[in-house]
């Protein structure tokens, strides 16, 4: 029996698996300890009920995919929106290595699933599906290059297959970021600031604010002006700024929806959060430069954060998992060598090469998340770290630029060659 779930009911379920999250990383040390994002932990046991409902009831359930979206474009025009030329300007050459790096991982994946795939007697192109395409790309590229497959080269169910090997890979990278980060953080002998499933709602409060002011001399207006480092933190804003800055999102997503269909089928189609991101940057510094208009920086951080764990929770609950029980077994192969793949170069190349320091680790953390998944769920596994141990502002700011302007492009480039040679 298929139930389909309005907007409503979707957000409604979405947030008690946040509160369920929440919970269960407060309660279960394991989860704390090894920074679990909150939208993973209460997720992944949705996903489980869904399931089991499936199995035993055959019960399937349809969520509302616009909301999803609608969450998913707000958090990238949050970046947008909070990515002043100054800041991007402060990229600089850790930007470039990163992207390096990236694309270096995206070589090494693609090589590991059409090797693999040969080996185990798949379609070479089938590796592509189980590598950079679904996993590096994300959904959104699983379902256009599943298409392509298909129709230009008869790549029967590459679409079905890299949904689900994205799926995998959504989960994969919210799981594996938090460990591998507390095992370098270990290394470099930093301990977590507090343990803070151990405080209250104010302890939490005194202990973020003793943090800012006494280890990094910041005044209060400053940190609260930091992006996406500390999603739990207190911000102060108004009626006013909320009706203002929501003004704002609606801009961006109108200017990505209106951009989306001019530029569909050109060469310069891109993906619609790119888009949102995009008008993000364009509204801030315009308004900022030319009209001297105060941003709202608070606000934007509040409603971005918040857009990004719905869109992670909906996500999550949307978890199709009979559909990774029926993969074949040599792609499932192919996903477990991915996985340990993304742990194996996070750990010895991303730390090392990004300077083997806590940002380096925090920036390690962000790779298995995109890697692996998406860039919100690297943006999750990064802010589950900082919230336990402290700001990485060089990492919030490189992470989101690469996983969401470059790595597109990057991996668009890398599997353009593959398909030269193997197509």
């Amino acid at each position: 029996m298929e139930i389909t779930l309005n907007g409503y009911y979707t957000l409604i379920l979405a947030t008690l698996v946040l509160l369920l999250g929440r919970f269960l990383v407060r309660k279960i040390k394991f989860l704390g300890d090894f920074n679990i994002p909150e939208p993973v932990a209460g997720g992944l046991i949705a996903a489980v009920i869904v399931y089991s409902l499936n199995f035993f009831f055959g019960y399937s359930f349809t969520f509302q995919k616009e909301l999803q979206t609608a969450c998913m474009l707000m958090f990238f025009a949050s970046i947008g929106l909070s990515a002043d030329f100054g800041r991007l300007k402060a990229g600089g050459k850790p930007l470039l290595i990163f992207l390096f790096v990236v694309s270096g991982f995206i070589l090494f994946q693609d090589l590991i699933g059409v090797g693999l795939a040969t080996a185990l007697g798949l379609d070479p192109l089938m590796g592509l599906v189980a590598g950079s395409i679904s996993l590096t790309g994300g959904h959104g590229t699983a379902g256009a290059w599943g298409a392509t497959f298909e129709d230009k080269y008869g790549v029967v169910g590459a679409t079905t297959l890299g949904i689900a090997c994205a799926t995998y890979g959504l989960v994969a990278g919210g799981i594996i970021g938090g460990p591998v980060a507390k095992r370098l953080t270990n290394k470099l002998g930093i301990r977590p600031t507090a343990d803070k499933a151990n405080l209250s709602d104010v302890e939490q409060l005194a202990d973020d604010q003793s943090l800012y002011s006494t280890k990094h001399n910041f005044d209060d207006d400053t940190a609260h002006k930091e992006m996406f480092e500390r999603p739990d933190n207190i911000r102060l804003i108004t009626a006013s700024s909320t009706i203002e800055t929501l003004a704002l999102f609606a801009a961006c997503l109108a200017f990505a929806d209106i951009m989306t269909g001019i530029a569909k089928d050109t060469w310069i189609e891109l993906p619609t959060f790119v888009w949102a991101l995009f008008g993000g940057v364009v509204i801030r510094n315009v308004l900022t430069t030319f009209f001297n208009f105060d941003m709202f920086d608070r606000a934007i951080d509040v409603f971005g954060n918040a857009a990004l764990s719905l869109f992670l929770a909906m996500a999550l609950l949307s978890l199709k998992l009979w559909e990774l029980t029926d993969l074949a077994g040599p792609i499932l192969i192919i996903l477990v060598v991915q996985t340990l793949a993304m742990i194996a170069y996070a750990y010895f190349v991303t730390f090392r090469i990004m300077g083997k320091d806590y940002d380096a680790a925090v920036l390690a953390a962000g790779h298995c998340g995109f890697g692996l998944g998406a860039t919100p769920t690297a943006i999750a596994n990064m802010q589950a770290i900082t919230d336990r141990y402290m700001p990485s502002h060089k990492a919030f700011l490189i992470v989101p630029m690469v996983g969401a302007f470059f790595v597109d492009i990057m991996n668009v480039a890398i599997l353009q060659a593959f398909i030269g040679i193997i197509g």
